[in-house]
């Protein structure tokens, strides 16, 4: 079994925020796929099963907000008996320009607090990561800017993106991660 789990803060107030790109790309990969928005909700996450590729996937947004959300992945986790390396985090990256993405299979949190609660949780750094650039403006506070809109305009690129990395997940599914790896990551542009 695999969890794709997507990072944001739940309530209209954080919707088309930068740090909720993570809720977006889940969004945008089951409405490609055609899964209904059946979500559940246990251990304070918003989760979605179902099968693909003949692999039984659980779809997961955390709704403790971001500084916590290691504590909903670990309890489903454990709750679902779920291999450390067949986790795939999919978050927002400050290092990152805006229309890149990387593919991490383990690694530090960089920073992102999100990413530092799932590892301090789950005792291990070893879970796979898709993260989407989102820049960084230094003239704003980090934490202003990541709770910050996404304006219409750059909303149009994330969708175009969005739709390259529906691949990139579709891919998952069927190719080593370190194939994976090589076939996507690639240096900012």
């Amino acid at each position: 079994m695999k969890l794709i789990v997507g990072l944001g803060n739940p309530g209209k107030e954080y919707e088309n925020t930068r740090h909720n790109i993570g809720f977006m790309m889940l969004d945008k990969y089951l409405s490609k796929k055609n899964i209904r928005d059946n979500w559940n909700l246990k251990f304070n996450g918003l989760y979605l099963e179902t099968i693909l590729f003949g692999e039984k996937v659980l779809f997961l947004k955390p709704q403790s907000f971001m500084n916590l959300s290691g504590e909903v992945v670990s309890k489903f986790v454990n709750y679902f008996k779920i291999d450390i390396g067949d986790i795939l985090i999919i978050s927002d990256d400050l290092d990152l320009n805006i229309g890149n993405f990387k593919l991490r299979d383990r690694g530090s949190s960089g920073g992102h607090n999100g990413l530092k609660n799932i590892e301090n949780n789950l005792g291990s750094n070893e879970y796979k990561r898709l993260k989407i650039g989102i820049n960084n403006d230094k003239n704003v506070d980090t934490k202003d800017y990541v709770l910050g809109k996404i304006n219409k305009e750059t909303l149009k690129k994330y969708d175009e993106i969005f739709l390259m990395l529906c691949n990139v997940i579709d891919d998952y599914f069927e190719i080593s991660f370190n194939d994976l790896m090589n076939k996507y990551n690639q240096k900012n542009r």
